[in-house]
């Protein structure tokens, strides 16, 4: 048992293609907010397979769900309809006003489906209206249309030629995003928080003038809250803290709670220009991983575990403000809702070592766009949990900078 881990890591070294920076433990089982690995030892999971895993692991009715749905039916073409999917689709719709909903298997293919719907929107005004605008530092997916709607060059370079009629702008800048606007332009594109680009928060009015822009230019407004839907900032939707709505809002990553689902949800003038043979899924909405969505969809919606999501968030986001003002010199800002937060941290390579050091104290923490270290975990994370984290970034940071580093 004791090297294991090591025959298991070698295995995937030699025959998994090797596109991602893993760190060297092999997880086994989770409970709750916690994770095993395949030596016994003990992690409180911080980053809740980025955003995923949103009720935690080994959420017995979600376990249940799955088992007695895959004892019925796993599996059917949408050529006939199963009862999970038009139960998933109708809770969808009622929490996104009424809007149709496609289900897809992730949150590129979501993405990827909005764009074809915009397009087919847009196309239906002028044929040059195809212009999709979206922010500088955005995420949108890795396949060829999202990566470019992507705005960061380094998930570019190596794939060109890249699909055409998309532009960036600043996040957060609206007289860019004015400038770069025309009658061509076919929609507006964002995350309303962004997540891999750093965490990065709108100012109040931000998103309520993008949304007059497009209306102002017959233009679309898409959201892409598949790291910030499904209850992360304590609202269902992100956007409902602004009180902005779009025509079209793309989800995945929590949706079913480990199992792969995505969906985008377009309002009814944009999903009347779809006809059958339009778009489609071989595996998109089967009936399992939509068993498994119409849990977490019930659980998610109910007013005390969103609340719940509300005060632990503050909390923890007044801990991290107070390691901010307890090292000011490091730590250059936090920011987020809910269980969205993100501490920036002055030095890249000190970013990296604290998520890699707390790693090695039993917390899997996340550093993304270089020196920001970002929290999302499982939205049923207590308060109790909060102190746990604190006190070993604490003593990470303490390790690192008044102990002479690693």
């Amino acid at each position: 048992m004791m090297h294991y881990d090591r025959d298991i890591i070698a295995k995937d070294q030699e025959s998994y293609l090797p596109v991602f920076t893993r760190y060297p433990i092999v997880l086994d089982h989770g409970e709750g907010v916690y994770v095993w690995d395949v030596n016994g030892r003990k992690y409180l999971d911080a980053l809740g397979g980025i955003a995923v895993n949103v009720l935690g692991h080994h959420y017995t009715p979600l376990v249940d769900a799955i088992a007695a749905q895959a004892a019925r039916l796993i599996h059917v073409s949408n050529l006939y309809y199963t009862a999970p999917q038009a139960r998933a689709a109708a809770k969808l719709s009622e929490l996104t006003a009424g809007g149709k909903v496609f289900f897809a298997n992730s949150g590129a293919e979501a993405n990827e489906g909005a764009i074809k719907a915009v397009r087919k929107y847009a196309h239906q005004i002028h044929s040059e209206k195809s212009q999709i605008i979206t922010a500088q530092g955005s995420f949108h997916g890795r396949t060829l249309a999202t990566l470019t709607a992507t705005g960061q060059e380094k998930f570019h370079k190596g794939f060109a030629p890249l699909p055409k009629g998309f532009d960036y702008v600043p996040f957060n800048d609206i007289t860019a995003l004015e400038q770069m606007m025309s009658k061509n332009t076919a929609a507006v594109m964002l995350e309303p928080i962004q997540g891999e680009g750093g965490v990065r928060m709108p100012s109040d009015d931000y998103l309520h003038q993008v949304r007059a822009l497009c209306d102002q230019y017959d233009a679309l407004l898409v959201f892409d809250e598949i790291q910030t839907g499904m209850g992360r900032t304590g609202a269902f939707y992100a956007y409902e803290q602004y009180g902005v709505m779009p025509d079209i809002v793309t989800l995945a990553k929590g949706l079913a709670g480990g199992v792969p689902i995505g969906a985008f949800i377009a309002a009814e003038k944009v999903a009347a220009v779809f006809h059958a043979g339009d778009h489609g899924s071989t595996f998109g909405g089967n009936p399992l991983a939509c068993a498994a969505a119409n849990v977490v969809l019930d659980t998610i919606v109910n007013d005390d575990f969103l609340a719940s999501v509300v005060s632990v968030g503050a909390q923890f986001k007044q801990e991290l403000c107070r390691l901010q003002e307890k090292y000011p010199e490091h730590i250059a800002e936090v920011r987020g809702m809910g269980l969205i937060l993100g501490m920036e941290i002055r030095s890249h390579d000190d970013a990296a070592a604290i998520a890699h050091l707390a790693l090695t104290r039993g917390v899997i923490i996340n550093c993304t766009a270089g020196n920001v270290l970002r929290f999302i975990p499982p939205l049923i994370f207590t308060k109790n949990e909060v102190d746990e984290l604190i006190r070993v970034l604490d003593c990470c940071i303490l390790d690192i900078y008044d102990r002479g580093g690693l």
